[in-house]
């Protein structure tokens, strides 16, 4: 393949799906990862797309409109959702009553848990099977299950959620803005973030640095219902330091 047409399919990927990984692409263009890292340096260097940790982004968008695979998500970003998600879980006590979203940030944080002796609720296939294999007592809810992002959505999920009272709970976001607080592209997904989130006491909202001033198409909380953990703050984005409700993890 000629570097100027894999250079065209690369943009055409990032702009079709708003982000993908190193991975992603190695697989799709037959290429190396050195190939496609050097691919992705010259992209961004001529404004195509966004170069980020593990992948690439649309070039100057603030708008999510649709979630990546979860196969294609878990290469971005992975130090800071490390790191994120080791602080949150020092959180869990060992009585508490745990909901965790689906997502890759929480997924770290189903790996960081150390903590068996509190029950967890998840609506993630793949976090059950995981928080299971650790020994901990583990609940899904019923409802149907959202083959890009493996996790149980729908009217039985939120129905089912809504009898449960959590005592702390952990969420991903596809985006964090002040004013649309906190957003997701499906509403149905949307829907049962909402309701755990309503029904439990200790919320936090698991977010890193790239996704502040994102917004993605539904709003499932305010940004001021949760305290949000995250790797850092952006440079310029004071505003939300003086929110007043966000802690960062890792020092500047």
């Amino acid at each position: 393949m000629l570097a100027e047409e894999r250079l065209t399919r690369i943009t055409n990927m990032v702009d079709e799906q708003g982000a993908v990984s190193v991975l992603q692409l190695m697989n799709a263009l037959d290429a190396s990862e050195s190939t496609i890292r050097r691919d992705l340096r010259k992209l961004h260097k001529l404004g195509r797309v966004k170069k980020v940790h593990g992948g690439a982004t649309r070039a100057n968008s603030d708008y999510v409109l649709s979630d990546l695979p979860f196969a294609g998500r878990q290469e971005l970003h992975m130090e800071a959702k490390r790191a994120i998600a080791a602080y949150a879980a020092t959180l869990i006590r060992p009585n508490d009553f745990v909901f965790v979203d689906g997502g890759t940030t929480t997924e770290c944080l189903v790996d960081a848990i150390t903590e068996t002796r509190a029950t967890y609720l998840t609506n993630s296939l793949p976090h059950a099977q995981h928080l299971l294999a650790k020994g901990c007592h583990t609940l899904l809810p019923g409802g149907e299950i959202k083959p890009i992002t493996e996790v149980l959505v729908g009217a039985e999920t939120v129905n089912a959620i809504r009898r449960y009272h959590f005592t702390l709970g952990f969420w991903g976001t596809n985006g964090a803005s002040l004013e649309p607080g906190f957003t997701t592209p499906e509403f149905s997904e949307a829907a049962v973030k909402q309701i755990a989130l309503e029904h439990t006491v200790r919320r936090y909202v698991l977010c890193d640095s790239s996704k502040f001033s994102k917004i993605s198409l539904i709003t499932f909380a305010d940004f001021n219902d949760a305290t949000v953990i995250t790797d850092r703050l952006p440079e310029g984005e004071g505003a939300y330091r003086s929110a007043g409700n966000v802690m960062e993890v890792e020092e500047q």
